[in-house]
């Protein structure tokens, strides 16, 4: 079993779907396989779930499966020759009108609201805002601009606005019917892109939801905070989800590079205090997409995202499209390992002045406190939905939390949680043959031994969920 707390999420694509790698990547450490909607037909999704799902059983392992949606498409149409060079003070025309493909004088929109979207002065970034245009007017369905940073632009490149404000709906008829291929296959986490408030989210939930009711399935949700206008609203985004995603690329380019680092501290601290989960993604270890080690900088982005508390880091075209998919893997579950070894565990000050106004909760605390001072060799919780797992996982603790569950669906979900293992066994409905079983299980997986000491959480009666409300001290005889 890997060894590292925080949890790895990766992109799969066309460099990790041979069957045989992609299992050598979940037992080198991946627990959460992300299905990118911006590419492929349904049917190639509905195809690599169950390709995850296979190399998963013969890895021995649950994964989580992520299925992140497009969202508004805000890009550029296409060009005659595939791209244009764009020379710093040209003047170039973004029309939505346009239906023959671009050239040098200008080009086509997919996203046909540009022209109400924009005013004279503002500043529209183009490819990860590596092209910037100034807008110098609107006349009808054309943006006239002049080009303030130039270079190559090629077909369907994205578009932002400087400090946001692009009025795209978060959720687009393809979405909508992502979310229903994703719920044929029981994806356990949704994710959604560029949601500017909590209605986004909350609507995201009810198709999931409604698709997801046939198969008896309801979906963790993420909020991909990519624009500007969420930040004041990350409380409400937070509140309506089951976790954020920091995602560094749109959000740098609508807020500027030097903004991102003190913003996902920010966010990874609010979503651990809302008891949500939180992913820091994009260029992770970018640089492994071509070589077979990172760059020390990458080294010290992943550690410090690990330092700062994130439940998940995430790799993208690393492991899509890269040509060392199972390197970046291993190479991040060995940052990540060497980061956990060096944190503080500051329980005492994390419980000061907290209180605490449900008994699951309360014992959930009680566990980590106790098997903290007690030096446990393990936290079990036997868990119905997996929220006691999610608050004590929201703590910094050196001890393993080993959630056990009878639902495979809670084991799954409980995948993206740091520091919590899930294991699925089918417990007893009698409490005290339930911990035996636990204890059983424990000790025939290498976890405990002869005389060790561990905590466990469960409900009497079992099988309640949200019914937690015993904790036991035990030391294997």
């Amino acid at each position: 079993m890997a060894r590292h707390a925080t949890k790895i999420v990766a992109t799969l694509g066309p460099a990790s779907s041979d069957p045989a790698l992609l299992e050598a990547m979940i037992r080198a450490g991946v627990n959460v396989v992300r299905l990118n909607f911006s590419h492929g037909k349904a049917q190639d999704h509905i195809d690599r779930a169950r390709l995850v799902r296979e190399a998963a059983a013969r890895a021995g392992r649950e994964v989580a499966i992520m299925a992140d949606l497009q969202g508004p498409k805000i890009r550029v149409g296409k060009f005659v020759d595939g791209k244009v060079m764009l020379e710093n003070g040209a003047k170039f025309v973004l029309d939505a009108s346009r239906t023959e493909p671009g050239d040098l004088q200008g080009v086509g929109l997919d996203y046909k609201e540009l022209p109400r979207d924009v005013k004279p002065g503002d500043l529209l970034l183009l490819n990860d805002g590596l092209i910037v245009l100034t807008v110098e007017a609107v006349r009808g369905e054309q943006v006239h601009t002049t080009v303030k940073v130039g270079g190559e632009l090629s077909n369907n490149k994205g578009i932002n606005k400087q400090g946001g404000g692009l009025t795209a709906p978060a959720l687009t008829g393809k979405d909508m019917e992502d979310i229903k291929t994703a719920m044929s296959f029981q994806a356990d986490y949704l994710a959604v892109s560029f949601p500017k408030n909590a209605t986004d989210m909350e609507m995201a939930r009810q198709l999931a939801n409604v698709a997801g009711a046939e198969y008896k399935h309801k979906p963790g949700l993420i909020a991909k905070i990519e624009r500007a206008e969420a930040i004041p609203l990350l409380d409400e985004i937070l509140r309506a989800s089951d976790g954020i995603m920091v995602a560094r690329g749109d959000l740098a380019v609508e807020v500027g590079n030097a903004a991102v680092p003190a913003l996902q501290k920010r966010m990874i601290k609010l979503a651990r205090q809302h008891d949500k989960v939180v992913i820091t993604a994009t260029q992770m270890m970018e640089s492994m997409i071509t070589n077979p080690v990172p760059t020390r900088a990458e080294v010290s982005d992943v550690a410090n995202a690990v330092i700062d508390g994130t439940d998940a880091v995430m790799l993208s075209a690393e492991t899509a499209a890269g040509k060392y998919p199972l390197e970046t893997v291993q190479e991040m579950s060995k940052i990540c390992e060497a980061a956990e070894a060096a944190e503080d565990v500051e329980l005492d000050a994390d419980f000061k002045g907290q209180t605490f106004n449900r008994i699951d909760q309360t014992i959930a605390m009680g566990a980590l406190f106790t098997a903290h001072h007690l030096g446990a060799k393990a936290i079990v919780a036997l868990t119905e939905s997996g929220s006691t797992a999610l608050w004590m996982s929201r703590h910094r603790i050196h001890i393993p939390i080993y959630a056990v569950t009878t639902k495979v669906a809670s084991q799954r979900r409980m995948a993206l949680f740091r520091n919590v293992r899930p294991l699925l066994m089918d417990t007893s409905a009698d409490r005290d043959t339930a911990l035996a079983q636990a204890e059983a299980h424990l000790k025939l997986r290498g976890i405990v031994d002869a005389g060790d000491v561990y905590a466990i959480t469960c409900g009497d009666p079992m099988g309640t969920p949200g019914g937690t409300n015993m904790l036991r001290i035990c030391e294997v005889r």
